[in-house]
């Protein structure tokens, strides 16, 4: 794969400074058009050999370009804050919004990379990787981002001759860092290995380029021509941003027919109960949220479900257990102009709590399965992909060692009709009530529908939904806290 980029491509002074000014021009021209119709975001991934000149390229592209609508981005040793969460946490909080470009120097490539050249792990482990990595770059491209990567290459043999020639220059060795001597040891590795990310990475949603980078007029010119190009055809292209623009109606599975309706919703708790019930579980999960193993964790609490089902009042209970201090609360409405600019799962992820965190996202990335699937807010092909999308989401965050757990609760349609009522005469509830809750009971059978097909598509071992009864909100506030003590107690146990 790096054979072509050892043939020493050059291109004379005279032929680049011809050439630059028109390649300049369409470039801010190309990026103007980018901003004006925002539709997607530009995404540039750099790596390659040590002095290859990603970092002068880079610099030269920003001179040619309006840099203020460039993000560059640069991700080294991971900070307290970044250890603190899932990998993937940095890169998405640095995902430019549509209508710029983000470069992403020491990407996700340049971890797995690096960790397999210097030993920290091994080949099936980077295979993992790269393929983790092919499908963050589908969801990307899925959501409609333009992808980029580009490897920087130089033979061993034009390495080992620029560093023979800067260390006994006086006035440039200071441009030969440690890593330039490290990596002329590891040369043979790191190219093995470079190349087995390639060949397996390299998709037609997000190829990779390799540019020879000993002449630096060819490898400017290179990178802007290929730039120039994918975002002309980008910004020309009338196509629908999903890559997938039709999919058949999803049918629901014949194992959730009546999931909803199957609930016991009888189960009652009288008063007493439910108080003795209550502070108990509350003192426990006091004392686990205390435990010096929740150090090793974070945790996070879905709630989802019916309009009326007392969210907000489970909520409320698992809250009053804790000192303000410990967790935080992130309510889910419609998104903002901000958030449109990004991914879906963008919002999510921002809010991702570091370890001895917790987090209680009322409502969640689960409404692209639900009422924007229900509503039409969203085409088929954006509903179908999110299953998978989420799926993959929730593993990296266990894997990270975050406690997730996830409940839908569930009232009948007669118990919502009469906490509707009741809202509409107590005057400190009725802001609780509003005309797309009454309207949305007239979707009642397409919910229920939905919810079913998100339970067979997303539960699974590591990440359970739990369905709660909550016809009665003193069974339900009781069951929730219950459900996440027992979270925590077995992850403590298997640590």
């Amino acid at each position: 794969m790096f054979e072509s980029a050892e043939i020493g491509h050059a291109i004379d002074k005279d032929a680049y400074d011809a050439a630059v000014p028109a390649l300049r021009e369409a470039l801010l021209e190309a990026q103007f058009e980018l901003k004006q119709q925002s539709r997607f975001p530009v995404i540039v991934l750099i790596n390659g050999v040590e002095g290859a000149g990603k970092g002068e390229t880079v610099k030269l592209l920003n001179e040619w370009m309006d840099p203020r609508l460039i993000q560059v981005n640069t991700f080294d040793q991971q900070t307290d804050e970044e250890l603190a969460r899932p990998p993937a946490w940095r890169y998405w909080r640095q995902l430019p919004p549509k209508g710029q470009i983000g470069v992403f120097f020491g990407n996700w490539y340049s971890q797995m990379l690096q960790g397999r050249v210097h030993g920290r792990i091994k080949t099936a482990v980077l295979d993992q990787a790269i393929d983790e990595a092919q499908r963050l770059e589908q969801m990307l491209c899925d959501e409609g981002a333009l992808i980029f990567k580009f490897w920087f290459h130089l033979s061993k043999k034009q390495m080992k001759a620029r560093l023979n020639t800067l260390k006994d220059d006086p006035l440039h060795s200071w441009r030969i860092s440690p890593l330039d001597w490290l990596q002329s040891k590891t040369y043979d590795k790191f190219v093995r290995f470079g190349e087995r990310i390639l060949r397996r990475s390299s998709r037609d949603y997000a190829p990779w380029y390799v540019v020879e980078g000993a002449d630096q007029y060819y490898r400017s010119l290179t990178m802007g021509r290929i730039l120039l190009e994918g975002l002309q055809a980008a910004l020309q292209s009338q196509e629908p941003t999903q890559r997938h623009p039709h999919a058949a109606p999803l049918i629901a599975s014949l194992d959730n027919f009546g999931l909803l309706a199957s609930l016991d919703m009888s189960q009652r708790l009288e008063k007493n109960d439910y108080e003795e019930q209550l502070a108990a579980e509350q003192a426990r999960l006091s004392g686990l949220m205390r435990d010096k193993r929740f150090r090793k964790h974070a945790l996070v609490a879905v709630f989802e479900g019916n309009d009326a089902a007392g969210k907000g009042g489970a909520i409320r209970r698992v809250a009053a257990a804790l000192d303000p201090r410990q967790y935080r609360i992130v309510p889910i409405a419609a998104p903002t102009q901000e958030e449109l600019a990004q991914p879906y799962l963008w919002r999510f992820w921002r809010h991702i709590p570091g370890r001895g965190k917790f987090t209680v996202f009322d409502r969640s990335w689960y409404g692209r399965v639900l009422v924007e699937r229900v509503e039409g807010f969203c085409s088929p092909a954006d509903w179908l992909r999110a299953y998978g999308e989420i799926n993959d989401f929730e593993e990296q965050l266990t894997r990270a060692g975050v406690v997730l757990v996830k409940f839908w609760l569930s009232i009948d349609q007669a118990t919502q009709l009469q906490r509707f009522e009741e809202r509409e005469q107590i005057p400190f509830k009725r802001f609780k009530i509003t005309e797309d809750d009454w309207r949305n009971r007239d979707k009642w059978p397409q919910y229920s529908d939905a919810v079913g097909d998100m339970v067979d598509r997303t539960s699974s071992e590591i990440a359970t939904w739990t369905l709660v009864e909550a016809n009665d909100k003193r069974f339900a506030r009781v069951k929730v806290l219950r459900t996440i003590n027992d979270a925590l107690a077995a992850a403590y146990a298997r640590d």
